[in-house]
């Protein structure tokens, strides 16, 4: 047995051919995390550096830690989900020399272990998911701050988490929001949640979408493109927000706005995309339909308040995998997808491969970032470099073989001077 399965806290080695494919067939469909691979197994700018990854742990996920892995850095890998955790992909990774301590299917105590014995593995720098490594490093652990270089964040909800802290000032280290850099936000929120959520839905609920009303609650980008695919299944959408700014914008792209309260009645799915706690709640079960199906898209599982679910159910069953079936009193059922957690990966395989991989090749060269440029920084919150959101689309129409027009040296001046 290699040091790192013997390190590790996996459910299988065995597993590990199996997750193995899994990789092969993603990392055939990522040429930007291909091209930075090389890059980084050229110029190894991790040589020397330990790096823990909490992330959800599925093929795309492990690719990236392979990439960060040729940049000459050990590298150990944690769940940000336990539902969303793919064993035989974990099995894989530790059989490559990457220590792992995840498997599917964790209870809370089991992932927090998890998430400490991640940073008992004393890392350099890290890439979190939501913020759990962060907020561990500083409510528990925070001695341990102090030999932090830095680090990325993935997603709204951490980067939120992240902002709180540095407005306290009681951020230790640096972390580039890679969520907010356009090649993010843009694509991965977007086109990738947008298709990979319906993935999840239709797999789990072997239901047609078209011809009945979806309720997207929450319009930023991962909500447009919920939206956007709904629409694109032929279903009725009907968009719910509390910002007057979005909600124009919804209206304006041909979608309905109403109060959720007025939606709840007439949804057949709906799906939260918000990032905040009780947005579906008792007052909107009592009204829903018979057979309405819930899930969420937000990264915690606090959206649909299950509390509220289980206390006015008189029954509660699962019916089908990852599908719970509550009956009300008055014979009204709702079901809930994947236990509330993100259903596009805790009832599906995440984001398609090709998106991930702009998102992956951000993560990875911010990460190099923060560590080439630890000096400079200060423990607060910053935006991933222009330069560096810029190559990753110029990479990507590369790979495309799609090129663009440039500047005149002429039509530079022009747009740099207030004359005519």
């Amino acid at each position: 047995m290699s040091i790192t399965a013997a390190e590790s806290q996996i459910r299988d080695l065995k597993l590990a051919p199996q997750g193995k494919l899994k990789i092969d067939w993603v990392a055939a469909h990522m040429p930007l995390l291909n091209s930075i691979k090389d890059q980084f197994e050229k110029d190894k700018p991790f040589r020397g550096k330990k790096v823990t990854i909490c992330l959800h742990l599925e093929a795309k996920t492990a690719y990236l830690a392979k990439v960060v892995h040729a940049g000459g850095a050990e590298v150990a890998v944690v769940a940000s989900n336990p539902l969303s955790t793919q064993d035989d992909v974990v099995a894989a990774l530790v059989d490559g020399g990457i220590y792992g301590y995840a498997w599917y299917g964790a209870s809370m105590e089991e992932y927090k272990k998890h998430i400490n014995m991640a940073l008992d593995f004393r890392p350099d720098a890290i890439i979190d998911d939501g913020g759990d490594l962060v907020a561990t490093l500083h409510s528990e652990r925070l001695d341990q701050t102090k030999s932090i270089l830095g680090g990325c964040e993935e997603t709204t909800t951490g980067i939120l988490r992240l902002r709180s802290m540095e407005k306290e000032g009681k951020l230790q280290f640096p972390m580039m929001a890679v969520n907010d850099a356009y090649c993010k936000y843009l694509f991965d929120n977007r086109y990738g949640t947008g298709q990979s959520v319906w993935d999840g839905i239709m797999r789990t609920t072997n239901l047609v979408v078209s011809g009945k009303t979806a309720v997207v609650v929450g319009y930023g980008w991962c909500g447009k493109g919920v939206a956007m695919r709904a629409k694109g299944l032929g279903a009725k959408v009907v968009v719910t927000e509390i910002d007057p700014i979005k909600a124009v914008e919804a209206v304006m792209d041909g979608f309905e706005v109403m109060p959720l309260i007025d939606a709840a009645r007439v949804g057949d799915f709906f799906i939260t995309v918000t990032g905040n706690k009780d947005v579906i709640t008792a007052e909107h079960f009592y009204v829903m339909k018979d057979g309405a199906v819930l899930c969420n898209a937000g990264h915690f599982d606090v959206e649909i308040n299950k509390n509220d679910l289980h206390g006015m159910a008189k029954t509660v069953r699962t019916v089908r995998n990852n599908i719970e079936e509550f009956a009300f009193a008055d014979g009204r059922k709702v079901y809930l997808l994947a236990e509330g957690r993100l259903v596009n990966l805790a009832a599906g395989d995440g984001h398609p491969a090709e998106v991930m991989d702009m998102t992956f090749a951000l993560q990875a060269l911010a990460l190099r970032h923060v560590v080439e440029n630890r000096a400079e920084l200060q423990p607060r919150v910053y935006s991933v470099p222009d330069h560096l959101d810029e190559y990753v689309a110029k990479l990507r129409l590369k790979t495309w073989g799609i090129g663009i027009d440039e500047l005149t040296e002429e039509q530079k001046r022009y747009l740099d001077s207030w004359a005519e």
